[in-house]
């Protein structure tokens, strides 16, 4: 049936895109892959969240099970009863997913977390950032980008690359977790009639 390949087939394309955050948001906790920046505070706040972690991964991971254990199910009452569970399931991830794609977002507007000169000396902090007084923000201005931050050495395209492939992957994931919501539901509403079909189906082919 089309919900139960749906249901699989969004299950199977969720795993891949949960691995990516996970990754990415484990390395960037690590800048230079030195674990002192961790240690110390040294890293992007919305790094530590760890919404790759337990948002687009975890969560979305374990949906993602139930998503193609779902789409084995067998029996009318039994489906209707897993497309309850799916729009549960469903809406865990799609908030779980949404939220990592936020903070993402959000990492990659501020800028990192790094060590640079200001007025009263070597200071850490996040001068990247929108401000209204001096620049709109580092990403329309890559000169930016280079002699800002000392420490960690190249966070800029660290923080970057990492926070854009969290956040296009959990934006994907995002869609999938909406698009097989409504699946759900439509298999819900629409369960009694297509399971009535396969069962006269099967009666008909049983018949001498």
């Amino acid at each position: 049936m089309c919900v139960s390949r749906c249901l699989r087939c969004v299950g199977v394309s969720l795993v891949p895109m949960a691995i990516i955050s996970m990754l990415s948001n484990i390395l960037l906790l690590f800048p230079e892959l030195d674990v002192h920046f961790l240690l110390d505070g040294h890293v992007t706040r919305e790094a530590t969240w760890s919404t790759g972690l337990w948002g687009s991964g975890f969560l979305v991971l374990l949906g993602a099970r139930a998503f193609v254990e779902s789409s084995r199910t067998k029996g009318c009452w039994a489906f209707r009863s897993q497309m309850c569970s799916q729009m549960l399931y469903s809406s865990l991830s799609l908030l779980a997913a949404a939220t990592c794609c936020l903070v993402s977002a959000t990492g990659l507007s501020q800028g990192p977390l790094c060590l640079y000169n200001s007025s009263s000396g070597p200071t850490w902090g996040v001068p990247l950032q929108p401000r209204p007084d001096r620049h709109s923000g580092y990403l329309y201005n890559r000169t930016l980008w280079v002699g800002v931050c000392e420490r960690p050495r190249l966070v800029v395209q660290w923080n970057v690359v990492l926070f854009s492939l969290m956040g296009g992957s959990s934006a994907a994931q995002t869609l999938l977790c909406g698009v097989n919501l409504l699946n759900s539901t439509l298999g819900l509403l629409l369960g009694r009639r297509c399971c009535y079909n396969q069962v006269g189906g099967g009666m008909r082919g049983n018949a001498p």
